[in-house]
């Protein structure tokens, strides 16, 4: 049902990939630089996945309860449809970063899917690390829809507002307590795929909140 228009999933995220690293390679081959460039338009279709998230709940819940889809249904269906989209993008920016070391950043010294610290596992772990946020993207976005659908824009906006205060009080702790150097040395030790598994655990939380969520939220 959520690929009855295959261009949400699909064609859109691939688009804005493809744009997004035409408009780079424009822009660096006209830098008068020969050093490494990069670029932070591959995380345009991650973004994307937000919105998708929340799309897939708000325009198509309604219809699939029309179609006496049960809520489990449509909450296992869709987040499988997800994740094979993500599984899709995965695969696409490991081949994009293994393209970029071949040609030595399409020939003007410019990386738009690989980075270093994302693959210093390989391309397994990079496929791995781009496959959690692009699913924690769209779990997110799905959590946050689930919430406006069971108790409204009010709630969903103090719920949000509630996050933002609960990370400005994490830093003011971080900074009372001077711990940036701790904080540094823990991202460093854990790498990407370290991230990526707390990522996963992240969302696999806001998966459990969002079905919890669904089960009493209105069409």
């Amino acid at each position: 049902m959520q690929l009855v228009n295959r261009q949400t999933f699909v064609w859109i995220p691939l688009i804005i990939l493809s744009g997004s690293l035409l408009l780079s390679i424009v822009i660096w081959s006209m830098i008068p630089y020969d050093g490494v460039k990069w670029s932070g338009g591959s995380q345009a279709p991650l973004w994307y996945f937000l919105a998708i998230g929340i799309q897939a709940l708000t325009f198509t819940f309604p219809f699939s309860q029309a179609m006496s889809v049960t809520r489990r249904e449509f909450f296992l269906g869709t987040l499988l449809t997800a994740g094979m989209t993500a599984v899709l993008l995965a695969i696409v920016f490991v081949v994009g970063g293994l393209i970029e070391q071949a040609t030595t950043g399409w020939g003007v010294n410019g990386y738009f899917f690989y980075l270093a610290w994302v693959w210093e596992g390989g391309p397994l772990a990079a496929a791995f690390f781009y496959f959690v946020i692009a699913m924690l993207f769209f779990v997110f976005g799905f959590w946050a829809a689930t919430i406006y659908k069971r108790f409204g824009t009010l709630r969903l906006v103090v719920t949000l507002v509630g996050i933002g205060l609960a990370l400005v009080g994490l830093l003011w702790l971080v900074i009372r307590t001077n711990a940036w150097a701790q904080l540094g040395t823990w991202f460093a030790t854990a790498g990407a795929v370290g991230l990526a598994g707390w990522g996963l655990v992240l969302g696999v939380v806001l998966a459990g909140v969002s079905y919890l969520t669904l089960r009493r939220a209105t069409p």
